[in-house]
């Protein structure tokens, strides 16, 4: 089955994309959803002075607050409706993701298959509500702090305040589950890609403005994208690494046929826990900037204002504590995503084994032993990829368009793209193959 699935990828060509109306149907669906998302990403909210705003925000873009304008497309910037974009149900996801191995009753919904998985997803959509009124809450408060940035302050602000970054977090998560099920798949991963993606183009734009007037080489700007490159080329190879463990099935007999033993592999992937230990990292480190921009700084402690400085873009510190965060998250959330003792008794329930390895207990431990290896490797590559363009700005001082975190995304989500589009296409060809021999029996019928 393998073999001709494999045959079928590399048959694939631009005839066979002509021909496949569902999956052009699917692609015009997801580019025109994510259109409606980029068109409120600049629908500003109502009550705000713009002028005001924008001052603001240049002197906080350097905290977390410019994390999440790159995540949202550059709706934080201008204070859209869809400003607290699809974040707050990421945060519930990982939320409810990580209660379901502390909570028995939720472990045991996530062991019953697909109705199990449909309670944890409203218990999701019942999170995300929570989380996205309080940060919208948040952010009216926050507002109405600020000197002049809200016109007509008081409770009436606050509410609608609420009532429309809540809702742009809604429709945002109702549309991404539409891209799900009616595009190409991936709702929330392409929203957040379009998001980074908008950003690219202006980003590019001024750097070879800077290149142009002389404040930075023709050289390196060169360099940076000939690195930037092999980053990609990098993440590529990692992203579809794996580590297969070979499983055997035993020889069975059914009625008077013995049927021969299966082999299959276990596929362990090398960046098991994705790009969460790298948002979860650089949201902790510049949580401290982020407040001393909010806080007046002239009345912070001189060792507060020592700290802020050392947590700063390309300081040490900030370099050294953002690869051993990101090194923690991943074994973190790899232990979270993964359960060796699970797959162990899975296997043993269908009677597969890892030869050498006795059933049980011992190939759980077996599991974890590799899991453990390769996710060092995992954790390196994490912390290369996000280390690298902090000491490329700091050494260079180029305005890099994408981060580490950013990057990865893009890539991953890219990849992921692709395969689902090959997917599709590979679907219509079987069913193609499927209706020529039908026909075919049909004609030798007669």
């Amino acid at each position: 089955m393998a073999s001709a699935a494999e045959q079928l990828a590399s048959n694939l060509n631009f005839s066979t994309f002509a021909k496949a109306e569902d999956l052009k149907k699917r692609l015009w669906f997801t580019l025109a959803a994510l259109l409606v998302y980029r068109l409120g990403t600049h629908i500003p909210l109502p009550g705000l002075n713009p002028e005001a705003y924008a001052q603001a925000f240049r002197g906080q873009a350097g905290g977390i607050l410019g994390l999440f304008n790159m995540f949202s497309g550059g709706a934080v910037e201008r204070m859209a409706i869809f400003a607290l974009g699809i974040m707050p149900y990421i945060s519930a996801s990982i939320i409810v993701q990580l209660m379901t191995s502390v909570v028995p009753a939720l472990e045991n919904l996530k062991k019953e298959g697909e109705q199990g998985r449909k309670i944890i997803n409203q218990y999701t959509r019942y999170a995300t509500v929570l989380l996205g009124a309080l940060q919208a809450y948040g952010i009216s408060v926050g507002l109405e702090s600020g000197n002049g940035l809200v016109v007509d302050p008081g409770i009436f602000f606050r509410i609608s305040t609420v009532i429309t970054l809540l809702g742009g977090t809604m429709f945002l998560m109702w549309l991404g589950e539409q891209i799900t099920s009616r595009g190409i798949g991936n709702g929330i991963s392409l929203i957040i890609f379009a998001g980074i993606a908008a950003g690219l183009p202006s980003a590019l734009a001024g750097t070879l403005e800077l290149g142009r007037t002389g404040a930075l080489s023709t050289t390196l700007i060169l360099a940076v994208i000939v690195i930037a490159i092999a980053v990609i080329a990098i993440i590529v190879f990692v992203e579809r690494a794996q580590r297969r463990l070979l499983i055997q099935y035993p020889k069975r007999q059914v009625g008077n046929r013995m049927f021969q033993g299966d082999t299959s592999h276990l596929p362990l992937k090398l960046n098991t826990s994705g790009v969460i230990p790298a948002i979860f990292a650089s949201s902790l480190l510049l949580l401290p900037a982020t407040i001393a921009g909010f806080a007046n700084t002239t009345n912070l402690p001189s060792w507060a204002t020592s700290i802020v400085a050392a947590l700063g873009h390309g300081q040490p510190l900030y370099m050294l504590l953002y690869a051993l965060l990101i090194a923690f998250f991943a074994f973190f959330y790899t232990a979270i995503v993964f359960n060796p003792k699970d797959t162990a008794d899975n296997l043993k329930k269908h009677g597969g084994f890892i030869p050498g390895i006795r059933p049980g207990e011992r190939t759980a431990e077996y599991i974890d032993y590799v899991l453990t290896r390769i996710t060092v490797i995992g954790a390196l590559y994490l912390v290369f990829v996000c280390i690298l363009p902090e000491i490329l700005v700091s050494q260079t001082g180029i305005p890099l368009a994408l981060g580490g975190t950013s990057l990865l995304i893009v890539v991953s989500v890219t990849l992921d793209t692709v395969a689902q589009i090959q997917g599709h296409l590979i679907a219509q060809q079987y069913e193609g193959l499927i209706k020529k021999s039908k026909l075919r029996g049909g004609k030798r019928g007669r």
